[in-house]
């Protein structure tokens, strides 16, 4: 039989060490690395390219429901088990949806029973548990083979272009393929929309200034643009918007 290679992901030293320990007397079972939070184990598993994660879902950094979304993108997809000391609402949520997961502390023989019946968290499934996470901490970008995370608090702008949203920091910029629609939905409260296809961090917005610029009918206009902290250019602020110069 194949040996299941696993990554154990859970903030608690006690708790990783109980499964590493479990996971001792399992046949053909092999732990390659443990992770202290969502993100540590993303990362590792884009290193190890795992069978199955044993994921917990509330830790720092990053939970395991959102870690659960991002790990679904890696090109080698591992299977996941949620571990949890969630209650009893949420147990049921995951039996509805036939989601895997073990309920700490965790039982030898549960977790057995849990590597036997092993699956992919299939899209549908991560759905039905989407409302239990809140806003996501990171954006996953697909870059050259690569799924790499940036965080939300240092986005300073998402731009619309054609079928890509850029996703600007004062580092560099990024390409995803998510709508600027759905980015306002989830991040709206962090965000201001100055322009139809502009939404800019509140925190990064400097100031406003009127500019003279030269429109698409090479005739002299005025024109308000959002001054930003980190990076050089400015953002348009278009006029069924003004109002909000305003506000900050």
């Amino acid at each position: 039989m194949t040996t299941l290679r696993i990554i154990i992901a859970d903030d608690e030293t006690p708790a990783r060490n109980r499964l590493r320990d479990l996971l001792g007397d399992i046949a053909n079972v092999s732990v390659v690395a443990e992770a202290q939070n969502g993100k540590e184990a993303i990362e590792l598993a884009a290193e190890h390219s795992p069978d199955l994660v044993l994921l917990d879902i509330r830790m720092p950094v990053m939970d395991g429901i959102e870690a659960a979304q991002h790990l679904q993108l890696l090109a080698q997809v591992p299977k996941l088990i949620f571990t949890t000391a969630y209650d009893a609402y949420a147990i049921k949520a995951f039996e509805l949806n036939a989601i895997d997961y073990l309920l700490k502390p965790i039982r030898q023989e549960r977790l057995e029973t849990a590597l036997n019946k092993v699956r992919a968290l299939q899209p549908a499934q991560l759905a039905s548990i989407k409302p239990l996470q809140p806003t996501r901490s990171h954006l996953s970008i697909h870059e050259r083979g690569r799924v790499l995370l940036v965080p939300i608090q240092e986005i300073i702008y998402f731009r619309a272009e054609q079928k890509y949203v850029t996703v600007r920091t004062a580092v560099r910029e990024y390409l995803v393929e998510e709508s600027l629609t759905q980015l306002e939905v989830e991040f709206g409260e962090l965000l201001l929309r100055l322009h139809r296809n502009c939404l800019v961090a509140k925190p990064f917005i400097a100031g406003f200034e009127k500019r003279t610029i030269v429109n698409d009918d090479a005739q002299m206009e005025q024109q308000w643009v959002a001054i930003l902290k980190g990076v050089p250019e400015t953002v348009a602020v278009s006029r069924r918007q003004q109002h909000l110069i305003k506000t900050i």
